[in-house]
């Protein structure tokens, strides 16, 4: 990360939220707009005059999508959430663009249990490349720096019961929220 934050960015970051990597854009006379990808979540900062911002963040375990299409000239970011989030920036080039999706691939993996891919479609004068999370139960918070090892694919499908205790032992390790341990919850008691 090379760019200095802005101000505002102090105040949207939450406790021990640590910022991976920054992407700045200054339009003519206008304030900077801004992405912060985080070790938690996407944050678009828009900035206004006389200290007033514009924020939109999607956390990381409701994130679905991020799009990205390079043209010749232009490219456009598109990052799609759940409960119809969208994110969508035309003023990124194309190498910020190719960083920026990368920088979202590297902080996924780091939480992610399955991990995410990156699929692209090279034309000969337009670029697609599609990030997509795999839909998980849970997601892993991992410190910073750490490496995750991803356990291979297994064929068996595991006993609902045993399910409910790998999800209690993640609720009283303090991983899943009590909203998403009742909704998971409930989901495993009706497959009993």
């Amino acid at each position: 990360m090379t760019e200095k934050l802005p101000k505002a960015a102090g105040k949207i970051l939450e406790s021990g939220e640590e910022v991976l990597f920054t992407v700045r854009k200054k339009v003519s006379l206008e304030k900077p707009k801004w992405l912060l990808i985080t070790d938690r979540r996407i944050i678009y900062l828009d900035e206004k005059v006389l200290g007033r911002y514009e924020v939109k963040a999607i956390p990381y375990q409701k994130l679905e999508e991020v799009r990205v299409e390079l043209g010749v000239v232009s490219s456009e970011f598109l990052i799609k959430g759940e409960e119809n989030v969208r994110l969508k920036l035309g003023w990124m080039n194309k190498e910020q663009a190719r960083k920026t999706i990368n920088a979202i691939k590297d902080a996924l993996n780091a939480i992610a249990i399955e991990p995410v891919t990156i699929e692209v479609k090279k034309g000969l004068t337009h670029e697609t490349w599609v990030l997509k999370k795999p839909r998980e139960l849970v997601s892993r918070v991992v410190p910073a720096g750490a490496t995750v090892q991803h356990a291979p694919a297994v064929e068996k499908r595991e006993d609902p019961i045993e399910k409910l205790k790998k999800l209690k032992e993640l609720y009283d390790m303090g991983v899943i929220s009590q909203e998403e341990y009742e909704e998971k919850r409930k989901k495993l008691l009706d497959q009993i």
